[in-house]
């Protein structure tokens, strides 16, 4: 049976159509000092799938209850999707005293399940951080989908050690070039940015990436690459997190279009990660 988080109720709805199963009736709510709570009055499966992506601190309280509660219903085998994992960018400690926040949570979600499902993790390396299996589903070739006809098409990703999903994604839209932006820094605010290798003029380009948060570096790249010709700027992200004025930064500076998938679920989610997982989930 799957079970939604409040923030992922239609990709697991849509896992659930994939997968062939039955949807579980959850109620969330909250007391008045502010406490969750997240149930599931009637759940009387054997296993659950529960799908919810933590993009809030409330969101990893609401999971962790999830956990607890088919567990308390009678569910033997219990698998967590995490279609977005925060606190994945945490991977290290800043410095003396800080905790490793990824692991801290990674921790703790262990306690109560027997498998987790990640979607492109900032870095695979936090899968490690759990005590229980991990499996690492790639959604990034989804994001070519709902890209429109292009002309002489690049991809380009904002670094080198992202080069991965720009190429993903190209190999699923069938053609173009793929390259990556480079930074030089002169100064603490001073910061050039330049596609490495590849001629953008007139061209259309998909800036790709695993997540959008602030929207400031995607920004920076869709202004340098108008203000250097190309035709159209689209900007394809796993994770469209898009926090504070993300869209606003990316509509000043020209973009055409933002493409994302439903593991975080925005307006701009027009792509569904729920056949890959399923296809994990049935391996």
């Amino acid at each position: 049976m799957l079970v939604p988080g409040a923030s992922s109720q239609a990709l697991a709805a849509a896992l659930a159509d994939e997968l062939g199963e039955s949807l579980a009736a959850v109620e969330y709510d909250r007391f008045p000092d502010g406490e969750t709570l997240a149930a599931v009055p009637g759940f009387d499966a054997d296993a659950a799938t529960i799908v919810a992506s933590t993009a809030s601190n409330d969101a990893y309280v609401e999971l962790l209850q999830l956990q607890d509660a088919v567990r308390e219903a009678g569910a033997s085998a219990v698998t967590t999707v995490i279609p977005y994992m925060g606190y994945a960018r945490q991977d290290k400690a800043f410095e003396a005293g800080h905790p490793i926040s990824a692991r801290a949570v990674a921790r703790a979600v262990s306690t109560t399940t027997d498998r987790v499902v990640l979607v492109n993790p900032h870095e695979d390396a936090v899968a490690d951080f759990f005590d229980v299996p991990v499996d690492i589903v790639d959604a990034a070739g989804r994001l070519a989908e709902p890209l429109p006809e292009l002309d002489a098409p690049l991809f380009l990703s904002p670094d080198s050690g992202a080069i991965d999903i720009a190429e993903t994604v190209r190999d699923a839209y069938g053609e173009g070039e793929t390259d990556y932006f480079e930074k030089v820094r002169h100064s603490g605010t001073d910061v050039d940015i330049t596609p490495s290798d590849a001629d953008f003029e007139g061209r259309d380009v998909v800036i790709t990436d695993d997540i959008i948060a602030t929207g400031s570096t995607m920004s920076e790249a869709v202004g340098v690459l108008a203000d250097g010709g190309a035709k159209r700027v689209f900007c394809a992200t796993v994770h469209p997190l898009l926090a504070r004025n993300a869209r606003t930064k990316l509509a000043r500076a020209g973009i055409e279009r933002v493409v994302g998938t439903d593991t975080i679920e925005r307006d701009v989610s027009e792509v569904s990660v729920a056949p890959v997982l399923a296809g994990e989930i049935e391996r």
